[in-house]
């Protein structure tokens, strides 16, 4: 791709890109929903019970190593602006091999990590028995689901994000027959859930890489060889890729760690605020679908258009994607103030915590509103490479929300809980903010 061949993106251009984006972030959730619908209908509560604590397991073991597919976005969409075709296989096969390397790793760990995760669990004897032959299952979809993440990090720095789409939907599609033959038809269990699962991941993946593979040679352009061996030897992009992927690990932890402090202390409160919070949170959650959708479109464009060193059609890619997700942010702001309460009772028919959630609303809404700024900051950081940037806002921002814990009495207080949960995103955005004029030059002073 020469320089002179990028186009500023319109919004429209932007929003096609968004949307396979935020319906595959829709369907995701489908997986773990399908497991437990399957054995919702054919097992034992212990079975259900065994397959809610295998899926957090999973969450935070995957979401963990979510690096893999926001490192690969921001290093291939460099290189295609640069028209580095090279640079942009070796990006590929440097997170495959990272990533087949990780899941390896989780595969020799696997009775460790179970052992760890079920003692922090309080279930019955028969739920952790299930979970534990859930999880010791399952863990086989490691390597696929890590290489999973690479491609779709790959595919989205190329802005080719329905293909991504056409990877989540097969994803989805294949669990929901396998769970239906194993568990129900056949009557495994929550074993033949698990087992559906490995072998839906499997065969995704193998599509996912047929994708890869087909676009790597039709954007093989250079004189080099289709594996460029002496670029993966390049210990300089080697030590690159690793730190942006150590900073980039650290920053979902101190992520996963502001909203677990978040569930913590709204537990202090008793079981109806834990249980509208946690309502709340599914919406707040749903909301990140959309804004992510725009946020991944700016990872690929900024990208590219520093590769290019187009510093226009990357100001334009800033302008126009953060105006859309604003105006997405505040649209389900207001949606969720004036529907919000139906959405609600759509996700619990008990009428304390109904009440509780129907109090704490408006501030799931500011949430929501509010934090569009960090998903786009996070974007043009990631599709710029400059990982260590979102570490230190995402350390602050944790520090931040803790500050205002204290300061405001977040103990004493629900809504002195939420008013610190919201400065906790906002906090990020104001200091991805005050980096960002040195990323711009820093970015095209290095072309």
């Amino acid at each position: 791709m020469s320089a002179g061949s990028l186009q500023a993106p319109s919004r429209r251009h932007i929003l096609a890109l968004a949307w396979p984006i935020v319906l595959a972030n829709c369907a995701a959730p489908l997986l773990g929903l399908t497991d437990t619908a399957v054995i919702g209908h054919v097992g034992a509560a212990h079975e259900l019970g065994a397959i809610a604590l295998g899926a957090l397991v999973f969450n935070f073991v995957f979401w963990a190593f979510g690096f893999l597919r926001m490192g690969t976005t921001g290093f291939v969409a460099r290189a295609a602006g640069a028209g580095d075709t090279s640079e942009e296989r070796a990006v590929a096969a440097r997170g495959l091999l990272l990533a087949a390397g990780i899941g390896l790793a989780l595969l020799v760990l696997q009775w460790p990590i179970v052992s760890l995760a079920l003692h922090l669990f309080d279930a019955s004897a028969a739920a952790e028995g299930a979970a534990r032959t859930y999880v010791l299952i399952r863990i086989w979809s490691a390597p696929a689901t890590l290489a999973g993440y690479v491609v779709t990090g790959w595919l989205i720095g190329l802005g080719r994000t329905r293909d991504v789409l056409r990877i989540q939907l097969l994803l989805n599609g294949l669990n929901a027959a396998l769970d239906l033959l194993f568990a129900a038809a056949l009557g495994w269990g929550v074993a033949g859930i698990a087992f559906g699962t490995v072998l839906a991941e499997w065969l995704a993946v193998a599509w996912a890489l047929r994708v890869l593979w087909h676009a790597v040679r039709a954007r093989h352009a250079d004189a080099e060889p289709l594996l460029p061996r002496a670029r993966l030897r390049d210990r300089h992009a080697l030590r690159v890729m690793l730190s942006a992927n150590r900073d980039l690990m650290i920053r979902t932890v101190l992520m996963l760690a502001g909203f677990a402090w978040f569930t913590n202390a709204g537990a202090r409160f008793g079981d109806t605020v834990l249980a509208a919070n946690h309502v709340l949170l599914q919406l707040i959650s749903f909301s990140a679908f959309f804004l992510d959708g725009f946020a991944f479109a700016a990872e690929g464009l900024v990208g590219r258009a520093a590769g290019a060193g187009r510093r226009d059609v990357f100001d334009a890619t800033v302008r126009h994607s953060t105006q859309v997700s604003a105006a997405t942010a505040v649209s389900i702001g207001l949606t969720l103030l004036a529907g919000g309460n139906a959405l609600v009772a759509l996700l619990t028919s008990l009428d304390a915590v109904q009440a509780q959630a129907a109090v704490l609303l408006p501030w799931a809404a500011l949430y929501v509103a509010l934090s569009f700024a960090a998903f786009q900051l996070d974007g043009i950081f990631i599709g710029t490479s400059r990982t260590a940037a979102m570490r230190n806002a995402s350390l602050l921002s944790v520090a931040g929300f803790g500050l205002c814990y204290l300061l405001l009495d977040g103990r004493e207080s629900v809504q002195a809980l939420w008013l610190s949960f919201v400065a906790f995103v906002v906090l990020r955005a104001l200091a991805l903010a005050m980096l960002y004029p040195r990323l711009r030059r820093e970015v095209f002073a290095e072309g």
